[in-house]
């Protein structure tokens, strides 16, 4: 994990930033890198147990859904059984989960920190990003493995995997937004945790994650894939990493512009409630 921020740090040199946005930069690097650590802080398996809960997950609903429903799915680049099955599966849970996963951590991030908050010179803009980074950088290690299981199955690495940064940014702009929405929200109403967790699983299930899109019926299926943004992001997932082709170019178009949108709402609200916080908290 320490890469992925050591990554981060270099970028700053290379991207035109001001002083002002370069300082807020280091701290919101610094705040993910003790997020990180705090997580498993003293347990034996460390920075591996994201790589086995995602594994966990993928394991079940491939039985549930490959092996108990039977559920069929025919890629050209990969050989049709159930290791192919967990593989594409995996590849639509795993911007699911960093999508969740930040989500419902950054709606807390607020309450959770009133030392922070009362804080005058601390930017609290941060506080919903810290969350929805460490969970993002978290499935990166899913990603890698996915990305190599592939490549051992088919014998090849696919060039559009050069795209993943492009898709990356669509899934970080919809998190943010929508944490930013939730983050501010929360101080004012701390029944949104809760909300969020009925939501996102009915969200779920009306997404082909763990279904192909084509069991879908076909009356609903162009609703779907361009009217829900993760539908579409998991979908190029999928392209990028196990077709080796973008099948879903306007689909992705629709769900960045959405993600845009809901980016600026979110924080546009959130920075209209945030003279408040201190008071309510």
């Amino acid at each position: 994990m320490r890469g992925f921020i050591n990554q981060a740090k270099k970028m700053q040199h290379i991207l035109p930033i001001n002083e002002k946005l370069g300082i807020k930069f280091d701290l919101l690097r610094t705040l993910v890198r003790r997020d990180l650590e705090a997580r498993y802080k003293g347990s034996v398996l460390g920075n591996l147990w994201p790589l086995l809960n995602q594994l966990s997950q993928l394991l079940i609903y491939t039985y549930v859904f490959s092996i108990v429903l039977k559920v069929k799915l025919n890629l050209k680049t990969l050989p049709e059984n159930n290791f192919t099955f967990g593989l594409w599966l995996f590849a639509g849970l795993l911007p699911w989960i960093a999508f969740t996963g930040g989500l419902l951590q950054s709606a807390n991030s607020v309450v959770t920190q009133p030392n922070l908050v009362k804080k005058v010179v601390f930017p609290l803009a941060l506080l919903p990003l810290v969350p929805i980074l460490s969970t993002f950088i978290e499935s990166s290690f899913g990603l890698m493995a996915l990305i190599f299981f592939v490549a051992l199955t088919s014998h090849t690495l696919h060039t559009t995997l050069a795209l993943l940064p492009l898709v990356w940014l669509t899934q970080l702009l919809l998190t943010a937004g929508l944490g930013y929405l939730a983050a501010g929200l929360t101080v004012f109403l701390r029944d949104i945790p809760q909300t969020l967790g009925v939501i996102l699983s009915i969200w779920f299930y009306a997404t082909p994650l763990v279904y192909p899109a084509s069991q879908i019926p076909e009356q609903w299926r162009s609703w779907v894939l361009w009217l829900n943004p993760i539908a579409a992001i998991a979908e190029v997932y999928r392209d990028l990493i196990l077709v080796g082709e973008v099948k879903h170019w306007g689909e992705w178009g629709v769900a960045s512009i959405v993600a845009i949108l809901i980016f600026f709402s979110g924080f546009l609200i959130y920075k209209r409630l945030r003279p408040a916080f201190a008071d309510i908290l």
